[in-house]
């Protein structure tokens, strides 16, 4: 059984600052419900890849285009960020 990777992102609202942990799988699942719902381009989210998945370079490589995807996310949705992504992101945790 190979372990699992989490993610851990950064996230940076005005004064906040906090991180949230994700898999690649949690990332997936996101992109599906908004690719549906918010029509967003599916081939924004960097590609799933099965060879080496847990290879220190890809590890840190795929956590940077993680971090662009979400970045590139709340660009899109500057004035309301879709309910989903502020849950994926625990804005509810932190931003009041």
């Amino acid at each position: 059984i190979s372990s699992l990777q989490v993610y851990i992102i950064q996230v940076s609202v005005g004064n906040h600052q906090w991180t949230v942990k994700h898999r690649y799988s949690d990332f997936h699942d996101l992109h599906e419900k908004l690719v549906s719902e918010k029509k967003i381009d599916k081939n924004l989210l960097p590609p799933k890849k099965i060879i080496g998945k847990n290879s220190k370079s890809l590890v840190e490589k795929r956590q940077k285009e993680l971090e662009v995807y979400l970045q590139t996310l709340l660009i899109k949705f500057p004035v309301t960020t879709p309910k989903i992504l502020s849950h994926f992101l625990h804005f509810h945790l932190y931003v009041s």
